[in-house]
């Protein structure tokens, strides 16, 4: 299929000869009627009830013991990593195919990223790769791993539930536990995937989602933190919050903390939308179904979740045979009005990133060259 005829197979999809977005947000009677219940409140910042709803039913959907709702995914990871314990000096274990957020996170806690290389099928951190690099590089004393070569403490692992495919994250956690390594789960993508049964954010240390207006569901930005160590936990929405105790009408802080609650305002919004989440998961199943059935040619292939998982369908891609043929198609698509994307340029081809250390990345090489991104648009279909 060349790509002006998979243009058109796009548009007989939904049916529109205007631009196709790569993914857009759904919006009903019901995110109007949450979010005008909210301003009607006054209740419009970081206090009120949908704050406490949307945590609850998040930790409720996710199977975890606590969610902390925050200003966005970045801060979710930034916050998830420093309640792990990365301090400054340390070094945190993470995938170089991955979008900036990740490794800035790790940045943003004075520590260094150490690029490990991603599974083809799963697009996540390879736990092949992990052990084969702790191997090499890892070295146990008492409780804690250090870098052989840098002397560097590792202080945390952090593989990313890449479109929402779960990453191989049981064998993950076994080798991280073996070498003393807390896991983080950059789950940003994967809310309403999970892996054996068991929810994407739940199964690390923490895990870290995002409700950016490109996500599953949406709270226009947004993010929360997901736990089963509720004392960890505690202390993660209590940096959150300025690191503010609680008092009636006290201010004494009794840490350096972040203004990082969510607004109330956007978490009417995130109720709505979670309420909504498994008719959304639904209808973008049918669409990668018709993709199934339309797609099939020789020059891209749509991209298929490894068993024993529950994908949430977020984002659709399809793998070309060569940097040119997905140069071409990207070219050619977007010209014409229908919008795909590449998968994210490797972060140790980013300056501030090139120095970090990292394996012979022969698998992330072999995605970044190849993925493109489709719609993948929860709307229904004409």
């Amino acid at each position: 299929m060349q790509p002006e005829k998979f243009i058109k197979t796009v548009r007989d999809i939904y049916q529109s000869k205007d631009f196709i977005p790569l993914h857009e947000p759904r919006f009903s009677e019901l995110d109007k009627k949450y979010v005008a219940k909210c301003i009607e409140s006054k209740f419009v910042s970081s206090v009120g009830e949908f704050v406490n709803d949307v945590e609850d039913r998040l930790a409720d959907y996710s199977q975890t013991a606590k969610a902390i709702a925050v200003v966005n995914g970045t801060a979710a990871l930034q916050i998830s990593l420093k309640a792990a314990g990365v301090d400054k000096g340390d070094e945190v274990l993470c995938q170089a195919l991955t979008f900036v957020a990740t490794t800035n996170s790790i940045i943003y806690n004075n520590a260094s990223p150490v690029f490990i290389d991603v599974d083809l099928d799963t697009m996540g951190m390879s736990p092949k790769a992990l052990g084969l690099w702790l191997n090499e590089f890892g070295e146990k004393r008492d409780e804690y791993c250090f870098n052989k070569k840098t002397g560097k403490r590792i202080a945390a692992c952090l593989p990313m539930h890449t479109f929402g495919f779960m990453c191989r994250i049981e064998e993950i956690m076994t080798i991280c536990q073996a070498w003393g390594i807390p896991v983080i789960e950059d789950a940003a993508e994967g809310l309403g995937s999970s892996l054996y049964g068991r929810p994407a954010g739940s199964w690390g240390l923490f895990g870290a989602l995002s409700f950016n207006g490109n996500k599953i569901i949406t709270a226009g930005g947004g993010g929360a933190i997901l736990s089963n160590e509720k004392g960890l936990a505690k202390w993660a929405k209590h940096l959150t919050t300025t690191a503010k105790r609680e008092h009636p009408y006290e201010f004494f802080h009794d840490e350096v903390g972040y203004n990082y609650r969510m607004p109330n305002l956007n978490a009417a919004l995130l109720l709505a939308q979670l309420e909504q989440i498994d008719s959304f998961i639904d209808n973008k199943k049918k669409l990668y179904k018709t993709y199934q059935q339309t797609l099939t040619n020789e020059k891209f292939t749509l991209m298929v979740p490894p068993q024993n998982q529950i994908w949430n369908y977020w984002l659709m891609s399809v793998i070309t045979h060569s940097k040119k043929e997905r140069d071409y198609l990207l070219e050619v698509t977007n010209k014409n009005g229908v919008m795909t994307r590449p998968i994210w340029q490797l972060m140790f081809k980013l300056p501030m990133y090139a120095h970090c250390q990292r394996d012979d990345q022969v698998n992330a090489i072999h995605l970044e060259e190849r993925i493109v991104n489709i719609p993948s648009n929860i709307g229904e279909m004409a």
